[in-house]
Formats: structure tokens, sequence, C-alpha cells
């Protein structure tokens, strides 16, 4: 009887052990904490949309109610199929140079670098409209891509076809955090006026929508670092093997004292 509860006491030791170490605390899996900080309502900034710079690819289609007058407008090439059939046609795209400008038909070099879609869109539509009557411009960023690494379940590099992209959007392409993942401490990795910054966000604080950094720009690469817990638990397996053998030495060495 003596025997069974020494044995009995040193397994409930190494639960209580184990369990004392995975414990996570709520806090720090909650996001968006104390929602009342921030205002009730946000209103869409078209300001926070992507900005054009050198090196990115557009597409830029103009419509109108008489298309023949916009056909002037739409570059477009021939896309040859591998079946030997007639191939189809697709716009052509436009890389912004080094100095931030596109060669647009008609138009001329026209300077884009710094403004988002939607004011490049109303700059061409007002500069061809003694051309072209009640036109439709629409202007979008090909090369828009992010890259989401860390502890997140899906971590890679994705396309983006929208102009506008959150960190909680991202994520959630990922496939959202893994339970080790830091919330308080999401690391954005962006490049600005030719430098790299390093900007770190907390999840768990509502007021991280407010962040410049909260919504997303070409090419930055979202991590998430795991808990300190994971980076203890990394070697998990070696530590349970090494519990279970300080158990069968103290089951043995009671077993022995108590016979």
């Amino acid at each position: 009887m003596k025997t069974s509860r020494c044995i009995k006491r040193v397994f409930n030791f190494l639960l209580a052990s184990i369990l004392v170490a995975s414990c996570v605390s709520p806090k720090d899996m909650t996001y968006f904490q104390d929602p009342e900080k921030i205002r009730a309502r946000i209103d869409y900034n078209q300001d926070d949309n992507l900005r054009i710079k050198s090196g990115d690819l557009l597409t830029i289609r103009v419509s109108a109610t008489e298309q023949e007058a916009a056909q002037p407008f739409n570059l477009t090439k021939s896309v040859v199929s591998s079946e030997r059939l007639p191939g189809s046609v697709q716009l052509e795209t436009y890389m912004v140079s080094n100095h931030g400008t596109i060669e647009f038909p008609v138009l001329g070099t026209i300077p884009v670098e710094g403004m988002t879609n939607f004011q490049l869109s109303e700059r061409i539509k007002t500069d061809i409209s003694k051309y072209v009557r009640d036109a439709i411009v629409n202007v979008r960023i090909l090369n828009f891509k992010i890259s989401v690494l860390g502890e997140v379940r899906s971590p890679g590099t994705f396309n983006i076809e929208d102009d506008h992209i959150s960190l909680s959007q991202a994520l959630g392409m990922a496939g959202d955090l893994t339970i080790y993942g830091n919330r308080k401490n999401v690391l954005i990795m962006r490049e600005e006026n030719g430098e790299k910054v390093n900007v770190y966000l907390d999840l768990t604080d509502s007021r991280v929508v407010s962040s410049p950094y909260y919504n997303l720009r070409q090419n930055d690469v979202v991590y998430v670092e795991p808990k300190f817990s994971k980076v203890q638990s990394s070697s998990s397996l070696g530590l349970a093997s090494r519990y279970l053998s300080i158990a069968s030495v103290l089951i043995s060495l009671v077993i022995l004292i108590t016979k």
C-alpha cells in the first residue's frame, strides 16, 4: 500500500509539472482586446490603398459606351495557345520605370509613382476626356505579393488581387496563427525609401488597426515568432523521455526501499 502511494505521488508530481509548463493564458490568445479603446466606426480611407512604385507591373483597361473611341488606349497582345488553336488577346502590361513613370498611348509619359490605383485611374480618365466620353478606367497592380512566415498554419507567399489588404486578412490567408504563435509581437518587415524597416505589432491590442503598418504593402514580410513556451517545447520529446527515465528510476528506488 505504501509503495502504491509513493508511485502515485511521483506520477502526480510529473503530471503537475507538465500542466504548469503548458499553461496558456487567455490574455495571450485573444485578438483585439478592449475594442472600446477604438472608435465605433472606422471610415474607409483610400489613402490606405497600395501605392504604385518603380518596378511595379500595371494593367490599365479603358472602357466606354463607344468602345471604338476607347480602343486606342487599350494595348493588347496575342497569347499563343500550346494546342495550336487561335490565341487569346490580353492587355499589355506597363512597367513603372526607375523614374516612376509609364508610357501610355496617346498621352505619352505619365508620372505614377506614389499614386494609388484610384488616383491614377482618375488622372487618366481626366486626360482622355477630350477623346473618350464617360470613360471607365480600371488600374490594377499585378505584382502585389506578401509573405507570411513563422508560427502560422500555412506559411507562404501570396499574390494579392485587391489593392488593399490588412494584417488580419493576410494572417487569415495563411490559416491563422498556431497556438504557439506570439500574438503580442508580430513582425512586419518593409522596405521604405530604400531602407529596411522592422515594426512589431501587438494583435491583442485593438488599437493595432490604427497603425500605419496594419495595412500591408508590396513585398511586405509578416513573421510570427514562436512563444517562449514553444521554444522550450522544441525539445519536448527529449524532455518527455527524460521525465520517463527519472520516473522509472524513482519508482524503482521506491520499490527497493519499501520492500
